[in-house]
């Protein structure tokens, strides 16, 4: 056969230019003089010899040698072997030693705690979402409502014997629930093959392989197949950051640092070489891999700050280093992460692509033309660290932490945000959300309402972990299932997911929730100061001023009969949502009258109405056509 990689293919390859690399690299059902095999290809440079080995010639070391050509690269055609054996690569280095390493394009992977690649067929799943791909074609991630439900698929539910539920079993349960409860999409923690439990997913050794955890590929393209057909997007958690030292995977992958640069100093995880065009051009093939291959509507690329900064993590002076203009910015990884958010939105401008990055580096969701990274969406960690440092806070000293609701407000727009209350706020000691707030068991609830309805109003897109629509008393733990049986048997948790329920539903319905949710425009504060009564007010707008929203949240446990509220526009008011409803869990303290506006300036306004303002609860008015 031929060799595997043209001189042109070479070329790009090695600039970091090859991004269909997996059509080449890896394991691949082909045919040669009338016999059907695999044709392997691995990028090995700089070593002795590469075999291939497996359980079709019992793991014997040297059965198979694999030819070299230019570039580093190896292949070899065997015969007669079939889909689902088990292989390995055996490395040679020059100096005698020998790795047993999994293919790096491997498409399945044997089930943890093996560790060998599985030949498999090529993804031949027949899809039935083209509609749903029309539909996002037409569209932009930024015109859209976005409010997001994150998930462990090991854990969002367990069956009778305590085991994780199959891609396919997910497809059956989780995507109604979903459909249910209002989110417009999900996002799934990484399902990319992994070696350690504990690690979430988060530390990958297959990155085109979907773990075998859950199941075959065909089934996790059925449980997106399946979200598409309900008109729900999935975003998958993305690690191009780091990647863990197991001896089976891509650390030391020819006995030195080829796919790495260096170690990470805190989690003891290598950091990919993001200046190496062979690391490049496996990486952006990666992403691509997963949005073609399984339809992904978005990427959400963990770690981003650690990728930005040479010294993110290091602690002692003396360890920093430098680049070459004497300051700490990777360059490398900068300039990594704007081609490949370039060559995604080249080709899936409709496709999402968010960063989880959490420090001050500028225009992240800034197009590369004007010097940003070209994400179309950065997590709001400072919105999600004040807003909780508030709820937290005990009533009595609320008014001395007031800034840390109004103050998000003055970056609100420096950026396209997603607000996350994710799986890390719920975890190593963290406590629960429930768990942070102060009170008894109700006020801890009406924290809980009153939370959820800030969030959902704050200008940014919204995501939520999975356990928080239910109050889960308890941190996440990967190993076991979300306490479901708190909704079922307990009325206050099943209350507390009949409001998230709601407000999920409400979000989509009213357009000035999401509409102008990135522009200065869709936000007018009316009161950002009442520190005294821990209460803010402010309005929210889409492109039709019909669909304006007045908004009260009152962060305290005083109730108020005749509170006087600025309005936009004289007229009927109407009071459309209500975290105190008792179906809720409130008390009831509502407003069912219609709301006729007075002519008396307030907040600003010309014209304003009174209304009830409950206990530690919140609400939204409209004004009636």
């Amino acid at each position: 056969m031929n060799n595997l990689f043209s001189n042109d293919e070479i070329y790009l390859f090695r600039r970091g230019e090859y991004l269909r690399s997996y059509e080449k690299l890896g394991a691949h059902e082909k045919e040669k003089d009338g016999e059907k095999g695999y044709l392997f290809g691995v990028w090995a440079p700089d070593v002795k010899n590469v075999f291939v080995t497996g359980e079709f010639c019992d793991w014997s070391m040297e059965a198979y040698p694999m030819t070299p050509e230019e570039g580093g690269i190896w292949s070899l055609f065997i015969p007669k072997i079939k889909p689902g054996m088990l292989y390995k690569y055996v490395i040679e280095t020059h100096d005698g030693r020998k790795f047993y390493k999994a293919d790096p394009y491997a498409f399945t992977a044997e089930v943890a705690p093996g560790t060998a690649s599985k030949l498999a067929r090529e993804l031949d799943y027949e899809w039935k979402d083209e509609e749903y791909l029309k539909k996002r074609r037409k569209t932009t991630p930024l015109e859209e409502p976005l409010n997001i439900y994150e998930v462990h698929c090991g854990s969002w539910a367990r069956d009778e014997d305590g085991e994780a539920l199959s891609y396919s079993a997910l497809a059956k349960k989780l995507v109604p629930y979903v459909k249910e409860m209002g989110y417009t999409h999900i996002e799934l923690m990484p399902v990319m093959e992994h070696p350690f439990d504990g690690s979430w997913g988060y530390q990958i050794t297959g990155y085109y392989a979907p773990t075998s955890r859950y199941g075959k590929p065909k089934e996790l393209c059925m449980l997106i197949d399946a979200c598409h057909k309900e008109n729900i997007g999935v975003i998958i958690d993305w690690v191009p950051g780091h990647f863990c030292k197991d001896e089976h995977g891509l650390s030391t992958f020819n006995g030195s640092m080829l796919f790495e640069k260096r170690q990470h100093p805190q989690w003891g995880t290598d950091i990919f070489d993001f200046g190496r065009g062979e690391v490049k051009s496996f990486l952006i093939s990666n992403a691509l891999f997963w949005i073609e291959k399984y339809h992904v509507d978005g990427i959400r690329v963990d770690g981003v700050s650690s990728m930005l900064y040479l010294n993110f993590g290091v602690e002692n002076e003396k360890d920093k280093i430098f680049n070459s203009k004497g300051t700490e910015e990777n360059l490398e990884a900068s300039a990594f992460l704007r081609r490949l958010n370039y060559e995604v939105g080249t080709r899936y401008p409709d496709v999402m692509m968010i960063a989880e990055e959490s420090t001050a580096w500028p225009l992240v969701t800034y197009p590369p033309s004007d010097g940003g990274l070209g994400f179309h969406f950065k997590w709001n960690m400072g919105w999600m660290n004040d807003t909780l440092s508030y709820m937290q806070t005990d009533f009595p000293s609320r008014p001395d932490r007031h800034s840390l609701l109004n103050f998000s407000m003055m970056y609100a727009f420096n950026e396209n945000f997603i607000l996350p209350l994710s799986h890390d706020e719920v975890v190593h000691g963290k406590k629960s959300l429930i768990g942070r707030m102060p009170g008894d068991y109700w006020r801890q609830f009406a924290g809980m309402r009153v939370l959820a309805l800030y969030q959902m109003c704050h200008p940014g897109a919204k995501l939520s972990f999975m356990g928080n629509e239910i109050a889960q008393f308890i941190e996440w733990r990967y190993y076991e299932s979300i306490e479901w049986f708190l909704a079922d048997d307990y009325e206050t948790h099943r209350k507390q997911r009949q409001l998230i329920k709601e407000l999920n539903h409400l979000f989509t319905k009213e357009p000035a929730l999401w509409e102008r949710n990135y522009e200065e425009e869709g936000f007018r504060w009316l009161d950002a100061d009442d520190s005294a009564q821990s209460i803010i007010a402010f309005t929210r707008k889409g492109f039709n001023p019909k669909d304006e929203l007045v908004v009260l949240i009152n962060f305290r446990p005083d109730t108020y009969e005749d509170f006087r509220l600025g309005v936009p526009r004289a007229g009927k008011w109407h009071e459309i949502f209500n975290t105190d409803r008792e179906e809720f869990g409130g008390n009831g303290y509502v407003n069912y009258e219609e709301l006729k506006s007075e002519k008396e300036p307030w907040h600003g306004f010309d014209n304003s109405v009174k209304i009830r303002v409950p206990s530690i609860g919140g609400l939204i008015l409209k004004r009636r056509r």
